[in-house]
């Protein structure tokens, strides 16, 4: 059974304050950006991801590699102040992240290319009409 494991790293970028929450489920990493305004308090974060982690939208999965645990308690206590101490997101991360952009970027091609097919289909078949009707004579 694979071990899934999910961070969320909250920092200062510009005027917001911006999320990015990781997961790694089966050896792949998946990556989402949030904005937020004002700096969240932990209680807005946590009703953040109660109401709305299931509407967020990953990047698609890439492979990486699981770190290990210590068991060492002190360990654990001295890598997770490490963390809190580190400002910005990891590469693998700002990777992930880039290849959701892109991703998105192809989907909005291509739903503009079929808007604007649809839209040129449309006038074409006004135009027809318009003929059809000149030519019906009376």
């Amino acid at each position: 059974m694979d071990a899934e494991r999910g961070t969320l790293t909250v920092f200062f970028e510009g005027p917001f304050w911006v999320g990015v929450f990781e997961r790694i489920s089966g050896g792949k990493l998946s990556v989402c950006k949030v904005t937020f305004g004002a700096e969240p308090k932990d209680s807005d974060l946590w009703d953040f991801i109660l109401k709305h982690y299931n509407g967020l939208k990953f990047s698609p999965a890439m492979d990486t590699v699981g770190r290990q645990t210590a068991d060492n308690p002190k360990r654990r206590q001295r890598n997770a102040r490490k963390q809190l101490q580190m400002s910005g997101i990891g590469t693998k991360a700002q990777q992930a992240l880039q290849m959701q952009r892109e991703e998105m970027k192809t989907q909005r091609k291509q739903g503009s290319k079929e808007q604007r097919e649809s839209e040129k289909q449309r006038r074409f078949d006004l135009k027809q009409q318009k003929r059809k009707r000149k030519h019906r004579g009376h």
